[in-house]
């Protein structure tokens, strides 16, 4: 398969046969090695007219690694005195080729003195080792090989963020980009480069080259396509108007680009949907925008996700703005010693992807002291919000900010019945209902529904607007009254008990004989 490693098994065929096919075997069903690299075995080969020697030859040169297994034998010696074995591995070594050497037996007495002087000749050369058993040779051949794929570069130790950008050059890196973040930095923190620095000296102060080619997180921040590099870099941001996820999302927009391209932008589409009110300009000439959800919090919810998400996921970020709730979905979970739990204290600013963490930081999209999930549970609560939930499973990790403070944890301790919850989901999405609203939703009589609005109104989650009359009716509670419980009222308490008996009661009659 293209793009794999191709290893070379040489050994006397005939007296470790076992060992080579177990090698093969092991190979194909191993997923990490199977991934990464195809095996040669002579035996496998179909009939040829060829010479054998040619045959192994060629192999050797088309190899990126030979795997030497010596045993006690030595092997058919040709012309010269030299075994297919011993030519095969000097083939390899005047090619460079990597060679990894496992000699079976713990001694070497019974060898042949022509292979005793093979194993010495490859113990002058590189490290080999010992085996007894095909365990022991595959267990020892797997820490090799792993060790070959991250010293050729395949695969890496280093953090993602930290990694050479495979197939990116400066050429890839938006000069303009570069010099608009010098431009910010040093107006917002100081950054010591002067604005006229070259994009390559700018990337190399920011540890954003390895080997002088860009980074994961050079591209990432800086590139003039990222997503061709990494295309899972992506914020999906969808709107629903209920409470649940449907198909399709009536309004679903990908937001791609540079880092802080993807978190404006994902920033201001959950502020376009969210409801918000526009003041006065007595104190300015524009006038201010107050927001449901403080936009500190909401863009706080996003970088977070953008910033220390797993790029070796290929999952994207996800925003979903439901009509309670605002839910920020990153691939990845809290690196340690980070919980959900901690998050709601101080604690230390721990980055997945620190390369990535110091822009955004020197721009003030994010600070580096672990206080934004404070900040975000601070301005929820002040702005009559429940704190926002913070929840990771299945290399998942969620932020739920909710818009408004009747969430299901606080309906659950309010003793509603099913009309009363079908009512406040309804004024949730719809943001207002009359009492005809509740009667057509819930097939409540007059009385009926007189009697759970004011319920709902007794236990503030409703508040009742306009004067009585066809104008009447009722929003959510914008703010949560401190000092109520969710017991009822004590006049509501006396109303359940005079509806609870079988008299007849008589209908409340409001100013004006209308019934709304």
């Amino acid at each position: 398969m293209s793009g794999k490693k191709r290893v070379f098994i040489s050994s006397v065929q005939k007296e470790l046969a076992a060992e080579r096919r177990a090698v093969r075997d092991y190979f194909q069903r191993d997923p990490l090695l199977g991934r990464f690299f195809d095996v040669f075995l002579f035996e496998d080969l179909p009939a040829s007219d060829r010479r054998a020697d040619a045959v192994y030859l060629k192999e050797v040169d088309r190899c990126d690694v030979y795997l030497g297994l010596f045993g006690n034998e030595y092997g058919y010696e040709d012309a010269k005195g030299l075994s297919p074995t011993e030519r095969e591995f000097d083939r390899a070594t005047s090619a460079g080729k990597e060679r990894l050497i496992f000699v079976k037996g713990d001694t070497d007495s019974a060898r042949h003195p022509k292979m005793q002087s093979l194993v010495r000749k490859a113990g002058s050369q590189l490290i080999r080792r010992r085996f007894t058993a095909t365990a022991d040779l595959t267990d020892a051949l797997y820490a090799s090989l792993v060790d070959y794929l991250e010293g050729v570069g395949v695969i890496q130790n280093r953090p993602f963020d930290e990694r050479p950008c495979p197939g990116a050059t400066l050429d890839d890196i938006d000069a303009r980009a570069v010099a608009d973040f010098v431009r910010l930095a040093r107006s917002v923190r100081q950054f010591p480069l002067p604005q006229r620095t070259p994009k390559a000296d700018v990337l190399a102060h920011l540890h954003l080259l390895a080997d002088n080619q860009p980074t994961n997180a050079a591209v990432l921040l800086f590139g003039g396509d990222p997503q061709r590099f990494v295309s899972c870099a992506e914020v999906r941001c969808m709107h629903f108007h209920g409470t649940e996820i449907q198909r399709p999302a009536p309004s679903y927009q990908v937001f791609k680009g540079r880092l802080f391209e993807q978190v404006d932008r994902a920033a201001d589409f959950v502020l376009s949907v969210i409801n918000r009110s526009v003041g006065t300009r007595a104190l300015s000439t524009q006038a201010p925008v107050a927001y449901e959800i403080p936009p500190d919090v909401v863009r706080e919810a996003i970088v977070n996700a953008v910033a220390h998400r797993d790029y070796a996921l290929a999952g994207a970020v996800q925003v979903s703005v439901f009509a309670d709730r605002v839910e920020v979905w990153n691939p990845g979970v809290l690196p340690p010693p980070l919980t959900p739990e901690r998050l709601r204290e101080p604690h230390g600013s721990v980055a997945r992807n620190a390369r990535i963490c110091e822009p955004l930081f020197l721009t003030r999209y994010i600070e580096k002291y672990g206080t934004g999930t404070l900040m975000m549970i601070r301005e929820s609560v002040e702005h009559s919000l429940p704190e926002p939930d913070f929840e990771q499973r299945a290399g998942e990790f969620t932020v739920t900010v909710w818009r408004d403070w009747l969430t299901e944890a606080v309906l659950a301790t309010s003793d509603l019945n099913e009309r009363q919850r079908l009512a406040i989901a309804h004024v949730k999405i719809t943001g207002r209902m009359t009492s005809q609203d509740y009667r057509q939703l819930t097939g409540a009589t007059p009385r009926t529904t007189t009697r759970d609005l004011d319920d709902l109104v007794d236990k503030g989650l409703l508040r009742k607007v306009g004067k009585v009359g066809r104008g009447t009716h009722y929003v959510i509670q914008a703010k949560p009254d401190k000092n109520r419980t969710n017991r009822p009222s004590p006049m509501s308490e006396a109303k359940s008990a005079i509806n609870r008996t079988n008299r007849p009661s008589t209908p409340r009659r409001r100013k004006g004989g209308a019934q709304s």
